[in-house]
């Protein structure tokens, strides 16, 4: 079909049949050199007229077919998008192939990786299952050399016997950067079938289904890089904390054994969580007694007349999702930073909804920050602990919420600190994909977000 829609195949069809009967009435008039009747003229006019506006609509009107050409395109390399937003599984790769099938002139539609065929619809299919290891030679030799090829005879496509009726072909590699990943492959009965456009447009698919690859394979990476910072801050167990909490222990076990023995089993629970929180995201419940429980070990060491912890969130938001230990450290941060050599520090940690956004804040009432302080610590460069720390939640963030999700820090010498998150909502609701798994995360496209985080 060239692409050229089912429509003016079926226009086509009509005119030749309309030529046919006009012909065939036209030879039994002059056979029998009688004077048609009346109805049989205008039969014939109306068969002549519509056979006329037929080929005015095939010949004579490019612009409309070649604007409803473009239309069916690019609405089947949407669906193609779709198919792919989890990347090129052997699922989405049979769907494409599917797709791609009844808009070609072709007979079969394959896609391969490097080994094995990933999707396969058309002719011989059941000879052509997901999983088989590839058998063309064309495919091999594109896998290797990176080269669309044009095949007009079955001896160049390499096809086994059982694939005899397929006598030419196109294949275009799939590539992930510079490295040849797949096939997508279309056959056809023989090479007449292969016309530029067709060309042209498998070598766009192909280009389409490359960038889709790519895509995801950069999300994955991301991903994972996000995953591995993660495993980093569980592995930052501060060994003054552990310690300090262990002596405490100690000491409590000789003046409040009960006090102890509550403690050691919170220590227990507290820091398994920190070695198993690996989920990208969690529950908000979950985070905040992780957060408790921190605070109670700090409030057993220094007492409840040094250090309070106010949590005011509304229950209903406690089963958002949010990045594991995206509090805590915060929490931490101002205990070991903020706390003033006298007196009492109080944490206080808010949540609340503002149209899309969830917005939670960690503000203390400790000695503050002044600006060179903040900005140091903010530099994406920061080699420090709490530099560290910050880059890590900010990353975080911006990696599960996106970029029009946030984390700011405000901070005054002498009052505190105040941190914020505004994290989408739909995605804290569990209503949409994790923004790494979703979107075409790259960094260059990420615009840069206020400075973020933490005392």
């Amino acid at each position: 079909m060239d692409f050229r829609g089912k429509n003016r195949r079926r226009v086509l069809k009509f005119t030749l049949a309309a030529i046919a009967i006009a012909t065939g009435a036209g030879l039994v008039w002059l056979a029998t050199a009688d004077t048609p009747p009346l109805a049989l003229q205008l039969s014939l006019g109306i068969v002549f007229t519509l056979s006329l506006v037929g080929f005015i609509w095939l010949f004579l009107d490019p612009d409309t077919r070649e604007a409803r050409q473009s239309d069916e395109l690019l609405k089947l390399a949407s669906q193609m998008l779709d198919c792919t937003k989890g990347g090129m599984t052997a699922d989405a790769a049979q769907q494409i192939c599917e797709l791609l099938l009844p808009a070609t002139p072709a007979m079969a539609v394959a896609i391969t990786d490097r080994e094995v065929i990933k999707g396969y619809a058309g002719y011989n299919a059941e000879n052509n299952e997901q999983g088989r290891p590839i058998r063309t030679t064309a495919t091999h030799q594109t896998l290797e050399d990176g080269k669309p090829r044009i095949l007009h005879n079955t001896g160049d496509i390499g096809l086994p016997m059982s694939s005899a009726r397929i006598n030419a072909a196109i294949v275009q590699p799939l590539y992930i950067g510079n490295t040849i990943e797949g096939t997508l492959k279309f056959y056809y009965r023989n090479g007449s079938q292969i016309s530029r456009t067709q060309e042209s447009v498998s070598h766009g698919f192909a280009e389409l289904l490359s960038t889709q690859m790519a895509a995801s394979a950069l999300e994955e990476q991301v991903k994972l890089t996000t995953s591995m910072e993660l495993k980093a801050l569980q592995a930052q167990i501060n060994p003054h904390f552990l310690f300090n909490t262990i002596n405490t222990i100690a000491s409590l076990i000789r003046t409040d054994p009960a006090k102890a023995r509550e403690l050691l089993r919170d220590f227990a629970v507290f820091y398994r969580s920190t070695l198993e929180d690996s989920d990208d995201l969690i529950e908000l419940e979950r985070e905040m007694k992780q957060v408790e429980r921190y605070v109670s070990f700090e409030i057993a060491r220094f007492g409840e007349e040094r250090l309070q912890l106010i949590v005011d969130i509304d229950e209903d938001m406690y089963a958002y999702l949010v990045p594991s230990f995206m509090v805590q450290p915060l929490v931490e941060n101002a205990v070991k930073h903020a706390m003033a050599a006298e007196g009492k520090l109080t944490i206080t940690v808010t949540g609340e909804i503002e149209d899309d956004y969830i917005v939670l804040r960690v503000t203390d009432d400790g000695v503050g920050m002044s600006a060179d302080t903040l900005a140091n610590m903010m530099n994406k460069e920061s080699d420090t602990g709490l530099g560290i720390a910050v880059k890590n939640v900010r990353d975080r963030i911006r990696g599960y919420f996106g970029p029009e999700s946030s984390m700011e820090v405000t901070s005054e010498l002498g009052v505190g600190t105040v941190v914020t998150f505004r994290l989408s909502r739909a995605i804290a609701e569990g209503k949409e994909d994790a923004y790494l798994g979703n979107d075409n995360l790259q960094e260059t496209a990420i615009p840069a977000i206020p400075q973020p985080v933490v005392e």
